[in-house]
């Protein structure tokens, strides 16, 4: 499950889109239930990689919280165009963060038990990038 309930300050996802592609309903409960709590809207929770491919078809998304291991399928695919898109992507696996391939080092990878304070911080970092600046 999670970790660090306690989320004062609450961190204002308003706004934002965020995919939730997780295998476990109460991971995928959990998160997606946290997201709302700070205004994030949540697209989906997806299962498995099928739905999720087919919600990132339909949906305009801000970031995207991503498994690794989906009903033993890996993600790493899906990571990687995502990741040619500019899609913002999180990792939420219960492996670790060794396993990634190398064009993915870049990308948040948190562990299970999932701590909800850096999963928010990090959906935050990945929704709110700063405006590019104008010239004058």
């Amino acid at each position: 499950m999670a970790r660090n309930q306690s989320l004062a300050p609450a961190i204002d996802l308003n706004g934002s889109r965020v995919l939730v592609i997780e295998d476990d309903y109460f991971i995928a409960d959990e998160i997606c239930s946290t997201l709302r709590r700070c205004d994030a809207e949540v697209v989906g929770p997806a299962p498995d990689l099928d739905r999720g491919i087919q919600l990132l078809r339909q949906s305009q998304v801000d970031c995207v919280v991503l498994d690794v291991n989906l009903h033993g399928e890996i993600s790493f695919d899906l990571a990687v165009e995502l990741k040619r898109r500019d899609v913002p992507l999180i990792f939420a696996s219960g492996y670790d963060a060794s396993m990634l391939p190398g064009s993915l080092v870049p990308c948040v990878w948190l562990e299970k038990p999932i701590d909800l304070a850096a999963l928010l911080q990090a959906v935050k970092a990945a929704t709110h990038r700063p405006a590019p600046s104008v010239a004058h």
